[in-house]
């Protein structure tokens, strides 16, 4: 049983850790078949995750709380603002403008993500282009924290964008490629070495490999309500593997230690 709090700021006398939040962004396929997930592959010079495959995110700013608390006063701090991370990350990293109320276009998003670059900053660019967030359009999907100090304490959310006729492209400064692929693909590249994931990443791509549309996904959420994560060391048939708790909706709960890839 953790001794941290299922949810919320990690408390004063727990691991300094670095709030941080991710989206899995959901299309529909070209052809028949299960949704596609947005994913980026980071450059390899990074300290966190060089190298792998994962689903757009990044820190959480200061200003990304100023705006959170501005456009959800009655959201839960830390959720409001990695909700407001994880849309800043995606425009920065991938182009794509999510969660508006009216649609951007692509150029639209160039636009913006030119500005974003130089302002640093969501709400500027807002103001600048007239946009209307929607955040709760991206549903609180996981939380992911390994108990040490310098962790990534992660918040994954999930949106739609339905249609699969969008722009993106690589921000080529921390990643080096963008792709489309269903969660079942994606473990498939993993498996064939054709991409590297992490540990979290592979688990929730297990779990989105489930869901044979985006409501699945919201079903899903509705019978796990999200607690923190915390992978931990444990032994099977002798050997040393990484586990996860129990009841959070995952079905495969670890990995070897020797296979698994931490970030």
């Amino acid at each position: 049983m953790s001794v941290y709090p299922p949810d919320g700021p990690m408390p004063a006398n727990g691991p300094k850790v670095v709030p941080a939040a991710t989206v899995v962004v959901f299309r529909k396929a070209a052809a028949a078949g299960p949704p596609e997930l947005l994913m980026v592959q980071r450059a390899k010079e990074l300290r966190f995750a060089g190298g792998a495959a994962v689903f757009p995110g990044g820190r959480v700013d200061p200003e990304d709380r100023a705006l959170a608390a501005r456009l959800m006063p009655a959201e839960e701090p830390e959720i409001g603002a990695g909700r407001i991370a994880a849309i800043r990350e995606t425009l920065e990293e991938t182009g794509l403008m999510i969660a508006t109320r009216d649609r951007v276009t692509a150029d639209q998003a160039a636009a913006g993500r030119a500005m974003l670059e130089r302002e640093g900053a969501l709400a500027p660019v807002l103001e600048r282009f007239g946009w209307q967030l929607d955040p709760f359009r991206l549903q609180f999907y996981a939380h992911w924290c390994p108990p040490r100090d310098r962790a990534f304490d992660t918040r994954f959310f999930v949106t739609d964008l339905g249609t699969g006729a969008v722009d993106v492209a690589v921000d080529a400064t921390e990643n080096t490629r963008l792709f489309w692929a269903s969660a079942s693909r994606a473990l498939e590249l993993a498996d064939t070495g054709e991409i590297s994931v992490i540990f979290p990443t592979r688990r929730n791509l297990e779990r989105l490999a489930q869901y044979s549309c985006y409501a699945d996904a919201l079903a899903d959420i509705a019978r796990h309500p999200v607690r923190r994560i915390h992978a931990s060391p444990a032994e099977r048939d002798g050997e040393a593997w990484l586990m996860i708790p129990e009841g959070h909706g995952y079905p495969v709960r670890g990995q070897s230690l020797a296979s698994a890839k931490r970030g």
